[in-house]
């Protein structure tokens, strides 16, 4: 979904806010944020199918040497590897800094200041939100 004027202007706004605030940390995420920064899901789901296949084929065939099943031992640490993977190329908020997957800003991400254009902090808002709750 693209986004309108006054969204563009917004992450224009935090981005510049950004590099202005910390060049360095600006740079890095620059960096991590790109399309190489991403494993591809296809070699996730690729190792996924080739460790069940493994897991499977070793329960299924008499080749166990000693008496285990070492073809299915390979196939579950594919499977493992392929969920490591995916885990590790997910984007989570913790890491991404703020930015979605085509590398654009989500608003108020960047945000530097914790108060509002009223003054106020953001735990002071969010009791007077806690209180007209249970006030209502």
């Amino acid at each position: 979904m693209p986004l309108s004027e006054h969204e563009q202007r917004m992450l224009d706004e935090i981005e510049n806010a950004l590099y202005a605030d910390d060049p360095k940390f600006a740079s890095s995420v620059r960096k991590t944020s790109g399309p190489g920064g991403r494993r591809p899901a296809g070699l996730v789901v690729v190792l996924g199918l080739v460790g069940v296949a493994l897991l499977v084929g070793g329960l299924a065939l008499d080749f166990k040497p000693g008496g285990f099943p070492v073809l299915s031992l390979v196939g579950f640490l594919v499977m493992f590897a392929a969920g490591v993977l995916a885990m590790r190329s997910a984007p989570s908020k913790r890491s991404s800094g703020g930015t979605t997957g085509s590398g654009s800003r989500v608003p108020g991400a960047g945000r530097t200041s914790p108060k509002a254009a009223d003054g106020r902090s953001y735990s002071s808002r969010m009791e007077d939100r806690f209180r007209r709750r249970f006030e209502q």
